[in-house]
């Protein structure tokens, strides 16, 4: 996992689904720190399909439930590649409350592709749960 984690923070995700999958066919159980570590990797390099295979191989094949974290990678993965409407259905469909962190990771997106109609309502979401967060505040300003 840590050579996973490694290799993803250095934009090397191919190197890092390859371990991966390695350690899958050595029998070893991912868990859901290896899957944020996958996850992370497909968002850094971009691989929007194999980041949809590992976030719905989580619950399919390994019984783990994703968590916020999980979403977060998702959203920015999608948002990264510029599947800006399929990161806001995700935050929609998520089992429990979006946090701050989650629209933020949508609001970076907004700001990489110029989406301002989807920044306005992002943004929204962002302060009304959090009126005072003043890096939104900024990257907010940055899109205009």
């Amino acid at each position: 996992t840590a050579m996973i984690a490694g290799y993803a923070q250095h934009g090397h995700g191919e190197e890092a689904i390859k371990i991966a999958e390695n350690m899958q066919q050595e029998g070893m159980k991912l868990d859901h720190v290896t899957f944020l570590c996958i996850l992370s990797a497909c968002s850094h390099a971009g691989l929007v399909d194999k980041g949809r295979h590992y976030f719905g191989s989580m619950n399919r094949d390994y019984g783990i439930a994703p968590a916020a974290e999980h979403y977060v990678c998702m959203v920015d993965l999608l948002g990264r590649a510029g599947h800006l409407d399929e990161a806001e259905n995700l935050i929609k469909r998520m089992p429990f409350h979006p946090s701050v962190i989650v629209w933020g990771a949508l609001l970076g997106a907004c700001r990489i592709h110029s989406d301002v109609e989807l920044a306005k309502h992002t943004a929204e979401c962002v302060f009304e749960l959090d009126p005072l967060n003043t890096a939104m505040f900024v990257l907010l300003s940055n899109i205009y």
